[in-house]
């Protein structure tokens, strides 16, 4: 038996019992034994057991590994990433520019941050409806973090799954002092290296480093919020940890409507495995009840009772239960990923309504989705009028005063031309009449003066203010409206003044 493997009953409660109540003044048991009427982490009496899960050894948990090596590396390699000169991805809230892998969007452009969510959640739910939580066990930054940062640091400082549960059932002492203080100590390290890099996005490395080589007297907001995320990140890897997945995300509540019995889980093969007993026992089936599979579960369910809401998917039963078959000499998959339908002695059907419906709608919002971006432009512009009088009937003329807000994108400086569309003949303008030039990522302001001469005013209307790149790149046009009295009233007028003249 594995060194950090606590025996346990060869006969767990089955899937409808309860566990014992807990007798006055009784220590508290590790863990409750898990059962499909209540949350596994929370005891009979209400409080809640703290989990040590087993180390894992295997081909799922090798590649897991592999894989959140990976995601770790992009995550902190992203703000140092340059392109075009900027990180991969900086969200400049301050300057209201947001760079994403070598594009550049402006305020204006966060329409399409609708595209990008829906895109996500369309894409988790289709991956769902075929492959269950593999996103949870595999890609989830909880579980990234947790699993393959935080635990690992415990495993380090406090040993294997028994010394850790032997530990903190031991009063207090000098050597249990120095091993939680110096796990917490390199827990807050570790939260607050991960925020400030995730600072970074928002402010890119060098600033951070600024702000870090300073008093925090010189950035009390940034250092506010830096020690509030900071606490948060360590209360939740530190102590909170699978309670997100079963208490706060709701995903895990979703995932019975998003899947079937035809979706890829894991699972138990009841028919091979029951019933239950030690190996060489007649008529038993492959599962012995070691347990270990429960042992090294995160959340601390038994995936023998079937698929549960605490279920993320990671995969360490599927190891441990190989691990033990290994061992036995008997085929490895009693736990292993299937369809439900599959574990009831049917065929998995991958192609089926949810699925292609799912599929459809997926096509159909990337197709939009890729409209949408392909409509961004390296530049934008805006027309308001000013403030005051909608319009100023002056001497002989009707004037318009309007703000063109010029914001260009590119890395680079460009020249603008602002040309005047479905205008009368006689207007007049002034402001843009030359060539301007905005700067990289820069922005300019500059007021644009209408006038119409009353004997050529035939009443309101709309016409175009079209910005043009100098080398003629590309085009953007808003129609805006010269606004006065009605022509009647301003022919009126005039004859009466000329009356008055006489």
């Amino acid at each position: 038996m594995p060194h950090d493997v606590q025996p346990a009953p060869n006969h767990p409660a089955s899937p409808g019992s309860r566990p014992a109540a807990r007798p006055a003044g009784a220590p508290l048991t590790p863990f409750p034994v898990p059962n499909r009427d209540s949350v596994t982490t929370i005891r009979s009496d209400g409080s809640r057991p703290f989990l040590y899960p087993a180390d894992t050894h295997g081909r799922f948990t090798t590649a897991r590994r592999v894989v959140a090596l990976a995601l770790l590396v992009f995550y902190l390699a992203l703000p140092w990433i340059k392109i075009n000169g900027y990180p991969a991805v900086l969200l400049d809230l301050a300057d209201r520019r947001f760079h994403l892998f070598g594009a550049t969007f402006a305020a204006q452009d966060l329409w399409l941050l609708f595209f990008v969510l829906t895109g996500l959640g369309f894409s988790l739910i289709f991956v769902t409806a075929l492959f269950g939580r593999i996103w949870c066990g595999w890609a989830c930054p909880q579980t990234v973090f947790l699993e393959h940062v935080y635990r690992p640091i415990e495993r380090l400082i406090e040993g294997d799954a028994v010394r850790r549960r032997a530990l903190a059932a031991a009063p207090m002492s000098r050597e249990k002092f120095v091993r939680r203080t110096l796990k917490h100590a390199v827990y807050i390290l570790v939260s607050a290296i991960f925020c400030h890099l995730f600072l970074a996005y928002f402010v890119s490395v060098p600033e951070v480093w600024d702000m870090v080589s300073h008093a925090p007297s010189q950035h009390w907001g940034f250092f506010v919020f830096m020690a509030a995320y900071t606490g948060v990140t360590y209360f939740v890897f530190a102590w909170f940890r699978e309670q997100v997945c079963i208490v706060l995300c709701p995903y895990g509540r979703i995932q019975s409507t998003l899947t079937d019995d035809h979706s890829l889980t894991i699972g138990y093969d009841t028919r091979r495995g029951e019933p239950r007993g030690k190996a060489g026992t007649e008529g038993a089936g492959d599962c012995v009840a070691c347990n270990r599979c429960v042992h090294v579960c995160p959340t601390g369910i038994d995936i023998r009772q079937g698929l549960q809401l605490e279920c993320i998917g990671c995969t360490a039963c599927i190891d441990a239960c190989d691990a033990v078959m290994d061992r036995l000499k008997r085929p490895r998959g009693l736990i292993r990923y299937d369809s439900q339908a599959a574990f009831s002695g049917g065929r998995t059907q991958w192609i089926r309504p949810r699925v292609v419906v799912y599929f459809v709608l997926l096509l159909a919002g990337a197709a939009v989705a890729s409209w949408a971006f392909s409509t961004v432009k390296p530049a934008s512009f805006g027309v308001t009028r000013m403030t005051g009088a909608p319009y100023i009937v002056d001497t002989g003329v009707v004037r318009n005063q309007f703000l063109v807000r010029l914001v260009n994108k590119r890395n680079a400086p460009v020249r603008f031309n602002l040309e005047l569309a479905r205008t009368p003949a006689e207007l007049r303008r002034t402001g843009f009449e030359a060539v301007v030039e905005v700067g990289p990522l820069g922005e300019v302001v500059q007021p644009l003066v209408l006038q119409l001469p009353r004997s050529s005013y035939q009443g309101p209307f709309r016409f175009e203010v079209r910005i043009q790149d100098a080398s003629r790149g590309f085009e953007l046009k808003r129609e805006v409206e010269f606004m006065g009295p009605e022509a009647r009233l301003l022919r009126e007028e005039e004859e009466e003044n000329r009356g008055r003249r006489k």
